[in-house]
């Protein structure tokens, strides 16, 4: 269930919402005269959902390369030139 709360809860227990973001892990959506405004959330929550959103993106991309033909590099050969790269740089 949605943790719902008036804009006056963040100016008067904005401790209070921040504990519960990080513990929970769960958004507080916020209400301006009963109307939904905003969502606060933890700044580990955000940045999970901004890194899922760059692996949707980066797959669509991906399926979408794949639809149109393009051709791929072959994983062993990637892998092997990338491992190369870390060795000279250790």
């Amino acid at each position: 269930m949605p943790n719902i709360r008036p804009i006056s809860d963040l100016r008067n227990n904005s401790n209070e919402i921040s504990e519960f973001c990080r513990t929970s892990r769960e958004p507080v959506f916020i209400t301006k005269n009963g109307v939904g405004d905003m969502v606060v959330l933890s700044i580990e929550l955000y940045e999970k959902q901004q890194a899922q959103l760059d692996l949707y993106y980066k797959l669509a991309e991906s399926e979408s390369e794949i639809a149109t033909g393009s051709e791929g590099v072959d994983f062993f050969d990637f892998a092997s030139k990338l491992r190369q790269l870390i060795h000279e740089r250790i």
